[in-house]
């Protein structure tokens, strides 16, 4: 049996942006995937992004605050690929995990800074979401296959 990708989707709380990567891998990825999501100060996951997963019928794991990057470090996790999906205004922020195959860096606004009433705020959630998407369809055709360490 080959061995599954290891992808770990990094962003600073790992609230919204990485979770919402994390569910979105594990739906169009299948079981070719072991997918984790990471942050530098993890909190819990943004009610938004619930709700936006919920509306293409999604859910998260759990809600709960999830590990540190630096847990995962600390158990000595090993990852494939390495994902931040931080926004550029604080890339320089977003956690570097040490030691893996692949570092790829995908910007998308950060969902905690949105403003407005909840409709709006839950609308630039789901314009994050659908980016992330499709740029993890976009990406999906570029691996060689279920244990390629080579890609971009």
């Amino acid at each position: 049996m080959s061995e599954k990708v290891k992808v770990l989707f990094l962003c600073i709380h790992n609230a919204a942006r990485s979770r919402m990567a994390e569910a979105l891998l594990l739906k169009h990825g299948g079981d070719r995937f072991e997918v984790t999501s990471a942050g530098f100060e993890p909190t819990e996951a943004n009610p938004l992004v619930v709700e936006a997963l919920a509306e293409i019928g999604l859910s998260l794991p759990s809600t709960a605050r999830q590990p540190s990057v630096f847990d995962l470090f600390k158990a000595c996790r090993h990852f494939h690929y390495v994902i931040s999906v931080c926004d550029e205004g604080t890339a320089q922020r977003c956690p570097i995990f040490p030691g893996v195959t692949k570092r790829l860096a995908w910007s998308f606004p950060d969902p905690s800074t949105f403003t407005g009433t909840h409709a709006r705020k839950l609308a630039r959630v789901v314009e994050v979401r659908d980016a992330i998407e499709a740029r993890i369809l976009e990406w999906l055709p570029t691996l060689r296959g279920p244990s390629s360490k080579a890609s971009t």
